[in-house]
């Protein structure tokens, strides 16, 4: 298994602009890279203190009409080397069950799938 770290940990918000100055004014978090989804309708934020491959977080706006007044964090990704090598990986397990039956390509290049953990958190799998 070619895992190599925690990349980023996903947060659903309502409002993407205001969320993204309020990272970057309040905790001085760097925009690193906007994308839209494949889907049309959801918008990511990729925001983190530095250049290096640290952790990120994704701010998510689209994907739920109904958010809770707590905040709802939607997933932690574990970055990989080889996303097909790993969904033929995790696809050998009896037990784990997947999310997406196919991997996902965003317009930028980056690639993934989730599964369900143990308590049906979602865990994605992640190439940059």
């Amino acid at each position: 298994m070619a895992i190599k770290r925690v990349d980023h940990i996903g947060v659903v918000v309502r409002d993407l602009e205001k969320s993204i100055t309020f990272y970057q004014d309040v905790l001085d978090l760097k925009l690193k890279s906007r994308v839209p989804h494949t889907d049309g309708v959801i918008q990511l934020a990729f925001l983190g203190y530095n250049d290096s491959n640290e952790t990120e977080i994704e701010l998510i706006q689209g994907y739920s009409d109904t958010l809770p007044s707590e905040a709802t964090i939607h997933h932690f990704a574990i970055s990989v080397d080889d996303i097909e090598e790993e969904y033929t990986r995790i696809q050998g397990f009896e037990d784990v069950e997947l999310i997406d039956q196919e991997i996902v390509t965003l317009p930028n290049g980056y690639r993934y799938f989730y599964i369900y953990g143990p308590e049906k958190e979602w865990i994605e799998f992640f190439q940059r």
